[in-house]
């Protein structure tokens, strides 16, 4: 069974399986078309033999038969009509239709070429052709392929939707899983950090070094705040936009290079909004890293909050290299990343927060190589 080990191999002959299974239904149903087909022209035809039979009858012969085998016809539609193409007798025609001439012709007319037509040679009164149309039986079996096919690739769709959802949610639990443990590594040297800076400060150390080893401590419990945050269920709280947009940006634009210029544009009224502050702190973060990165440390960049009536917004703007238009969604894809030591995880990671957790959505607005890129966060309002 190591065929089946390679996920490769296995959907391919899963994928050519059922299209051989779909052929050959195909094909055996096509053969009974032909084959019901061939049998209503036999019928067709014995119908023409009986009325010429009758025609030609004498006052004395038997015509029990004849009779009973016109009779018998009552679910294939049928014309006879003389050389001149007049109608000399209809057949199993809808009243609607039947009592209207002008519907009538039309109905003949796509009748027509379906079959073709029978002659019946009546000696008297000259040739007359009998035209007919496919029975409601073969009708319904002419169209049973497409059924069954559309019936097979909606069985398709929904076993693939089944196996998307149990795979992204086996990834969400694999995710969350790695989120939780590594909040849970960062946490036991942290406690020690934090033991280890009481005994710093009872040695009288510079008090300036124990304030810049707090500043790490503090972002390393931020950092493990946010990993236990993506890893467990969330609740929002109502929280001012206006400062963890403020905080976040002002966080890197004072430990980064003094070759960016930044810039940030608050409304100012206070805007409120349902949202996780660690966790859109983090999703600021990232947008703003990988704009730092785009321009390689020097540039312009810009953060611009405002409301309207679809919600809030967030466009973080730089001035970066820009981002090809055909990449504008695979960015957010996890592993992708134009770093050569990057991980590919951070715009995956902020798609996640935004769009799962705080049910807004994430975007490339615009780039291009002359005026940058620009990101868009939308949340919705209370």
């Amino acid at each position: 069974m190591k065929f089946f080990e390679n996920t490769v191999y296995a959907r391919l002959f899963i994928l050519i399986t059922s299209f051989v299974v779909i052929g050959i239904v195909v094909w055996n149903i096509s053969v009974f078309y032909e084959g019901v087909k061939q049998e209503e022209r036999e019928k067709m035809r014995i119908w023409s033999s009986a009325q010429e039979s009758i025609n030609k009858a004498g006052e004395e012969q038997d015509l029990n038969l004849e009779l009973e085998i016109l009779n018998a016809n009552n679910d294939i539609p049928m014309f006879i009509v003389d050389e001149s193409n007049q109608f000399k007798e209809v057949n199993n025609i809808p009243e609607n239709i039947s009592n209207d001439s002008i519907k009538l012709r039309r109905y003949f007319e796509s009748v027509k070429n379906q079959n073709q037509p029978i002659v019946i040679d009546l000696d008297k009164v000259g040739k007359q052709y009998l035209y007919y149309s496919d029975s409601t039986v073969l009708t319904k079996i002419k169209y049973y392929p497409f059924i069954l096919l559309l019936i097979i690739f909606l069985l398709l769709g929904l076993i693939y939707l089944y196996y998307i959802t149990a795979k992204n949610s086996e990834k969400n639990k694999l995710w969350a899983g790695m989120a939780k443990e590594t909040a849970h590594q960062i946490g036991t040297p942290l406690s020690s950090l934090v033991g280890w800076m009481e005994i710093l400060r009872s040695e009288n150390v510079n008090p300036d070094y124990i304030k810049e080893i707090e500043k790490d401590i503090d972002r390393l419990r931020t950092i493990t705040e946010r990993f236990s945050k993506v890893g467990s269920k969330l609740t929002l709280e109502s929280s001012s936009l206006n400062s963890v947009v403020e905080h976040s940006f002002n966080y890197l634009r004072d430990r980064s290079s003094k070759l960016i210029e930044f810039s940030v544009e608050l409304p100012d009224k206070e805007l409120t909004c349902k949202l996780n502050p660690v966790l859109l702190s983090w999703t600021i973060e990232n947008l703003t890293k990988n704009a730092i990165d785009a321009m390689k440390g020097r540039g312009e960049l810009s953060l611009l909050l405002f409301e309207d009536k679809n919600g809030f917004k967030i466009h973080i703007k730089d001035t970066g290299k820009g981002i090809p238009a055909s990449k504008f969604k695979t960015i957010f894809q996890p592993g992708y990343s134009t770093k050569k030591r990057g991980w590919g995880l951070g715009l995956s990671l902020s798609k996640r927060i935004i769009e799962d957790y705080h049910h807004g959505k994430i975007r490339v607005l615009t780039s291009s190589a002359e005026k940058g890129t620009t990101f868009e966060i939308r949340l919705p309002k209370l």
